[in-house]
């Protein structure tokens, strides 16, 4: 079989994505996306994140505007972009005006200006900025308030389950290479939210504060009229110049945790049908997820148990309680119980959650009623006597952290993530990593001494706790929110999830759960109803299949420090077997990227060129060759290799 397009090997998608133009003023540049700033840099170094003027729809969906009159001139130190953005559906819409300003003395100035000649609802229309986390975390930023009071704070270094700073007017801070920073927002009342919860790789301060109602609506003729303004003063550090990344395997540090994969009912026959290939990726467990509200019962539970007993993994029972009334959540982990017994009590671990928990409880809301965590554990531990007890979220950390389970009632804390609840691009999904260290561990003070694990993640989302669904994305693109996104069948999903593994797994997670077998989170083509360009549901093995199958194998090694920041080019996990040194690596960025190693070494490498040999060979990272000195990744290819020794 012929080699698909670079873009389906790379992203699974044809989709183009254009390439952004680059505005510069002196040492000032900055990146224009979709009429928006991002990487905003003085000098080479990073200065904020993004700036963005954004519309959202009532379920926190942001809108992709129409874009026209768009204008751009760079002369005389100055650069100005103006445009006219149309967002929404239909009648149901919102028409603003954009000016933007940099100047060589390192100033800023944004403004946003628009409104809506029928009424417009929304959750948030207006400014967004995005502060990066790398360098900034705990470090100090003075803010200044509506009143003109000035305090002096930080950045948050644990991530702050709900908003570390309110009612903004100006933050000012310093970045790693000593630039000062000032931020004035102005035209409404800010307030800043740590974006780590849900894995972006920013602080992110926003109109408009979330105690006011929401979803509120813009009146026929009202104006929103907002400016940011970035002043930027000092030389900054030299810029840095990229060269080929070093891995050298450090000290020792914990072990290679078990990979699971998850399972849901509608996967259940696909899986089966499957069950041999996907007993060669040797997943330590497997985790079935159940939920009364979608029909489940105990015949589609017996159907995913043997599916797990076909695979030869552990099952995880994975069980959505729908009663909110004490007695009734405890009888119905009482049925639950007896359904497992009637299955055998194959269950070594039962996690638990509330289905209200399910959905988002913003800062100042009210929390829906809900049955006393407390007793719903316990009620579990009386219903599954032989079984480790799990709970916390089965959505995102962000749920997990603003809503922590009581200390000491459980054996395992667990959530989920996923790295485009606020964005879809590529970058983005990628520079998650950057929040992962801080997750876990946020993850360990919460736990409280006891073992915690994440998962099932991918990068779609398994449910949308901000709106009614996950999108289906039938156009097979780039989108937040999306259910099947197409970069979980290339390259890209492979090199993020190395990474994932690698982030938390370093971070001290007990065990770590990808995805799905099949479906829009699984790890090969099946059948089905999503867009699958190339495959078309023929079985081919997905690159995320190959990564799975090499660390899951590694499943008690001892790990070694490779020293690479998550932010570094390349993302890595390394061990030490009884043989030698064992490392899987990949190039997180659609560039390539040199590897250098210490000494003799072999190696395997899947890249687009070798894209289809590896869709059908279970076994392809065992053939290895010799390390010739030189190894350079393609867009995110991933490499194992193995030291001896």
């Amino acid at each position: 079989m012929s080699n698909p397009s670079r873009a389906i090997a790379l992203y699974g998608t044809e989709e183009e994505v254009p390439a952004p133009r680059i505005l510069r003023a002196g040492k000032l540049s900055a990146q224009l996306e979709a009429g928006n700033l991002r990487y905003i840099r003085w000098n080479g170094e990073e200065v904020l994140r993004a700036v963005s003027f954004i519309v959202r729809d009532r379920d926190w969906g942001t809108y992709a505007p129409e874009i026209s009159d768009l204008s751009i001139a760079e002369e005389g130190g100055v650069f100005t972009v103006s445009l006219h953005g149309l967002a929404g559906e239909g009648s149901d819409s919102f028409a603003y005006d954009v000016q933007i300003e940099g100047r060589e003395d390192g100033t800023l100035i944004f403004r946003g200006r628009g409104t809506t000649a029928t009424g417009f609802e929304t959750n948030r229309t207006g400014f967004v900025v995005l502060h990066p986390i790398d360098g900034i975390a705990g470090e100090p930023v003075t803010i200044e308030h509506t009143d003109g009071r000035e305090v002096q704070s930080r950045f948050p270094s644990i991530i702050d389950p709900v908003q570390p700073m309110m009612d903004l007017r100006a933050l000012s801070h310093r970045t790693p290479g000593g630039l000062a920073v000032r931020v004035l927002m102005e035209g409404d009342t800010y307030e800043m939210e740590d974006q780590r919860n849900w894995t972006d790789a920013s602080y992110k301060t926003y109109v408009r504060p979330l105690a006011l109602p929401w979803p509120y609506r813009i009146q026929p003729r009202e104006v929103v009229d907002q400016t940011i303004t970035v002043t930027i003063a000092g030389q900054g550090a030299e810029p840095h110049k990229a060269g080929p990344v070093h891995l050298s395997p450090g000290a020792a540090g914990g072990s290679v945790p078990p990979l699971g994969l998850g399972l849901r009912p509608e996967d259940r026959a696909t899986a089966a049908t499957f069950s041999d290939t996907l007993k060669r990726l040797g997943p330590a467990y497997m985790v079935l997820h159940h939920d009364p509200r979608a029909g489940h019962d105990q015949a589609s539970l017996s159907a995913m148990l043997d599916v797990a007993r076909a695979i030869g993994t552990e099952p995880w029972f994975e069980a959505v309680i729908e009663s909110t009334d004490d007695a009734a959540a405890q009888a119905e982990v009482a049925d639950l119980g007896r359904i497992a017994a009637d299955l055998g009590d194959p269950f070594a671990t039962v996690l638990v959650s509330p289905a209200p928990d399910l959905k988002c409880t913003l800062p100042g809301s009210d929390w829906p009623e809900t049955p006393d965590a407390a007793s719903l554990y316990a009620a579990t531990r009386g219903a599954f006597p032989k079984a480790r007890i799990g709970g916390g979220m089965f959505s995102y950390f962000t749920e997990l952290n603003r809503k922590r389970p009581p200390s000491g009632t459980l054996d395992l804390v667990s959530f989920t993530t996923s790295p485009m609840v606020h964005a879809g691009d590529d970058r983005s999904v990628m520079e998650t990593r950057e929040a992962h260290a801080a997750i876990a561990a946020s993850a360990t003070k919460i736990a409280k001494g006891t073992p915690w694990a994440v998962g099932p993640s991918a990068i779609g989302i398994r449910d949308n706790p901000y709106g009614a669904s996950a999108k289906n994305n039938p156009g097979n693109i780039r989108q937040a929110m999306n259910r099947n996104d197409p970069r979980q069948r290339g390259l890209l999903g492979a090199a993020w999830a190395l990474g994932y593994v690698a982030d938390f797994a370093a971070g001290g997670a007990t065990a770590i759960a990808i995805g799905g077998a099949t479906g829009a989170f699984g790890v090969l083509s099946a059948p089905g109803d999503d867009p699958d360009p190339w495959y078309q549901g023929n079985g081919g093995l997905y690159p995320i299949f190959h990564v799975l199958r090499g660390i899951a194998r590694l499943r008690g090694a001892e790990m070694l420090d490779t020293g690479l920041p998550a932010s570094a080019p390349v993302a890595a996990l390394a061990a030490q077997t009884g043989r030698g040194v064992e490392i899987w690596a990949a190039n997180t960025g659609p560039n390539p990227v040199e590897i250098t190693l210490p000494g003799a070494a072999e190696v395997a490498t899947l890249d687009a060129a070798r894209f289809a040999d590896a869709a059908h060979m279970p076994d392809y990272f065992d053939d290895l060759s010799a390390y010739d000195g030189r190894l350079k990744l393609d867009g995110f290819a991933v490499t194992r290799i193995f030291m001896k020794g």
